[in-house]
């Protein structure tokens, strides 16, 4: 495969398309496909099955007098489409949507084309039962829509030609959510199908047409709505070759060993190559051989080896571990140069190549990677007088990015699902890190769509099968909540308003008589705490008490904690009636809660109405919604924090305990309590995982949290009034002497510089233009406007650390 630069075109405000050679800004012309019916015809293969999977290529041939300046093409497809023009693969597609929302790309495929004859190609794949979880589909289709006279020449219909490719069968080494690997037998492999004509050995039919192209808000029914993509396209960088750690059974050349020569494997050998790329990462990749007719390959891809008890310890060490995870398999044809690529990335830092020969020598190549995920660019930058805040900065992004791709994942090796949960905390960190709002804004728009007639959402969307976490609505909530405070964008707020209501009526209904949420459907599952296992009363993990029988705190805490932001939401747009409504309910909670779930004797908040077990949840929960005074937040912090009897959070719910310390001036606590992740660093980690040990996922989205907190909560920077428009900057350096960082602003660029001693506090703080706000430390309080602000404060000593 060849990797090249793309000029693209989306419809998103003439949205930035980063590509892995440039960055550039196009007028989209995709509006007009938009808003009329397509001339385009989906088409499909003639033969079989198109609801089961399969790997088709479309093709059409056609000659140009001149080669053009501009030749703008709109393209889909279902599932998922590689489109080629003259050979070279020009874009992937489509982004992830649904039925209703199916996206196009818009693109300028004029610096692929020449004088004379041109073809443009797909590879069209739809892996029917074995789709990924969040893979919607209809049914397997390609459509391609010319965007003027001149372009309409290869709009799909009957003139395109199909080969179904019959080299590809699913292989599930390993149960995933991800979509299935893959068995590609090259001696069935139409090699060249790229440059033949059509009329050529191998088959190629006649596209059979189906309906045309139908854009989203203009039929009468829909079978897939088309929509311009509304993100940019993946970055796509080379990554450097894999290294062998270890191999049996052969004898390696050196330089094969480090990624940089070919190795030769003589016939009948069986061998085995241990890979090992140094991190965690999403690729493409790309495994080149020569010869070795009737070779079988065996490629397992893992984020860890594991010991003979299943258990992953550090993640560098090999010896005595053996791997388990995805495999793909390869069988050869003997020919030169044969490319062996997956139709979709895969998540790895050990890759495993276990190599069968057959009467002939083979010729292996360095294994070659394309990574893969949203082109998310760092603007904010993090440093201090502690090291090892660095290494979590480095790991944290590592994450972050390899949790992000058309959607955001909550991890990239086993789900690639859009949680609510995860969601929250990874948009979070995108507009605090990057400043791009272009995927949080996504995730709210795309998980909305998924409400049910219940009044709440999916619990991760899109997706191909149902799943209701009701306490992730509340959590969408608060993600809006997120986005009105940060983003000046009252309009996009306000649309959304109606599935704040149908979520909030949906709670409230369930209120009991004694003021607490009574017995909750579905899986309300809260945090990974192992007091809280998965069981035969309650056959999901992660669930409190008190939510089967109700009367759980946790929980309608959380209600409240979703109620008091929605307040916000609906004064600053002048809803009175919903204010009203809800405070009321708020308090009434508050109060009950308060009343029935507080032991006076602990000082701590009860998970349940009959005080059967104690966490750190409820407190957290009570502080939150506002169920207590500061005061007596600050005491049940200090007590939760020091009570090591209690159900403690893990790696998720500590973001929101982090939260809680932070409302009430705690956040002096914080780089105290990172333990779990100076854990996972010492334990070879170069991605953070999603639970304690033995933790199943080694990539989790929400524990990358430090990449947002280090800026809200150690520098303490965020917004004083929604959209940001003022800034509140409250520095709590716990231990720390020495900070310096900047971090976007919708504005420009926040930058601050803080240092102490046992005697002064300074700070310099920098605001972009047109921007205002407030400096607190300790006591003390200060106006900042846009500029250099330079504070110096006298007096603290080490009562400050």
């Amino acid at each position: 495969m060849k990797f090249c630069k793309v000029t693209c075109l989306v419809q998103f405000l003439c949205i930035t398309i980063i590509t892995a050679q440039e960055h550039q800004i196009l007028e989209s012309p995709a509006a007009k496909w938009q808003n009329q019916k397509w001339e385009a015809h989906w088409i499909t293969t003639p033969v079989g099955s198109t609801y089961d999977y399969g790997v088709y290529h479309f093709k059409k041939g056609w000659s140009l007098e001149a080669k053009p300046e501009e030749f703008i093409i709109n393209v889909s497809a279902d599932q998922r489409y590689k489109l080629y023009v003259n050979g070279t693969l020009v874009v992937k597609g489509p982004a992830r949507g649904d039925i209703l929302h199916w996206y196009f790309e818009t693109i300028d495929i004029a610096p692929f084309l020449k004088e004379g004859h041109n073809q443009i190609a797909a590879t069209v794949w739809n892996f029917g039962f074995w789709s990924a979880g969040a893979q919607i589909s209809q049914e397997l289709g390609f459509i391609l829509q010319g965007n003027s006279e001149a372009e309409k020449v290869v709009n799909t219909n009957s003139t395109w030609n199909v080969l179904g490719n019959i080299s590809y069968s699913p292989f599930f080494g390993y149960l995933q959510d991800v979509g299935p690997t893959e068995i590609i037998d090259g001696r069935k492999y139409p090699w060249g199908w790229k440059s033949q004509p059509n009329e050529d050995k191998f088959g190629w039919m006649e596209a059979k047409e189906r309906e045309r192209g139908i854009p989203q808000n203009y039929g009468t029914q829909y079978i897939r709505a088309l929509t311009p993509r509304d993100i940019p396209l993946m970055e796509s960088k080379s990554e450097p070759n894999p290294k062998v750690r270890d191999y049996t059974g052969l004898k390696l050349d050196p330089e094969f060993m480090s990624g940089g020569s070919s190795q030769i494997v003589q016939p009948y050998t069986k061998a085995t190559i241990l890979f090992d790329q140094g991190y965690l990462t999403n690729g493409y990749l790309k495994f080149l051989f020569d010869g070795g007719k009737d070779s079988k390959i065996e490629v397992t891809y893992a984020e860890s080896l594991v010991d003979e008890h299943g258990n992953k310890g550090n993640r560098n060490v090999i010896t005595g571990k053996t791997i388990e995870g995805f495999k793909d398999i390869f069988y050869l044809d003997g020919g030169s140069e044969r490319a062996y690529e997956t139709l979709w990335f895969r998540t790895y830092r050990y890759i495993q190549v276990q190599i069968e020969t057959g009467a002939e020598a083979m010729k292996m190549y360095p294994i070659e990677s394309m990574f893969t995920g949203y082109p998310f660019v760092a603007k904010a930058n993090f440093t201090s007088n502690m090291q090892y805040l660095d290494n979590i900065w480095e790991v944290g992004w590592r994450t972050a990015r390899l949790c992000a791709g058309e959607t955001y994942y909550d991890c990239p090796y086993y789900e690639q699902l859009q949680y609510i949960g995860d969601t929250r905390i990874q948009a979070l960190i995108s507009l605090y890190v990057t400043g791009d709002d272009i995927l949080m804004k996504k995730a709210i728009n795309s998980l909305s769509w998924s409400r049910n007639s219940e009044g709440i959402l999916n619990s991760r969307y899109p997706a191909r099968y149902e799943q209701f976490i009701p306490p992730f609505s509340l959590y969408w909530i608060n993600m809006l909540h997120d986005y009105f405070m940060l983003r000046p964008d009252d309009e996009f707020v306000k649309r959304h308003l109606t599935t704040v209501r149908t979520i909030l009526e949906w709670y409230i209904d369930k209120l009991s008589a004694h003021g607490m949420l009574g017995p909750m459907p579905h899986w309300n599952f809260t945090d990974w705490a192992t007091e809280w296992p998965w069981n035969d009363e309650i056959p999901m993990g992660g669930v409190p008490p008190g939510v089967k029988e109700g009367g759980s705190s946790i929980l309608t805490l959380q209600l409240s904690y979703a109620l008091g932001d929605a307040v916000d939401m609906f004064s600053e747009y002048g809803n009175s009636e919903e204010v009203t409504r809800y405070k009321v309910i708020q308090n009434k909670i508050n109060r009950s809660v308060k009343r029935q779930c507080f032991d006076k004797e602990r000082g701590l908040f009860a998970d349940d109405i009959g005080h059967t077990s104690y966490s750190q949840h409820a407190s957290i929960m009570a502080v939150l919604s506002n169920a207590v005074d500061k005061e007596e937040a600050r005491q049940l912090m200090e007590r939760i924090l020091n009570d090591g009897s209690l159900i403690q959070a893990t790696v998720y719910y500590k973001f929101y305990l982090f939260r809680a310390l932070g409302s009430i001036d705690m956040g002096d606590e914080y780089l105290n309590l990172l333990g779990e992740w100076k854990g996972m660093l010492d334990n070879g980690l170069t991605t953070f995982a999603e639970r304690p040990e033995p933790s199943r996922s080694d990539c989790h989205a929400w524990s990358a949290s430090p990449l947002y907190d280090f800026f809200a909560t150690v520098c303490g920077i965020g917004p004083a009034a929604p959209g940001f428009k003022k800034v509140s900057i409250s520095p709590k350096l716990g231990k720390l002497n020495f900070i310096k960082a900047e971090m976007p602003h919708p504005n420009g660029i926040i930058k601050v510089h803080f240092r102490k001693n046992e005697k002064n506090f300074k700070a310099d703080i920098w605001l972009p233009k047109n921007t205002s706000g407030f400096f607190h430390y300790g006591d003390q309080h200060r106006r900042i406007n846009a500029g250099e602000n330079q504070i110096k404060l006298s007096g603290f000593g080490n009562g400050m650390d």
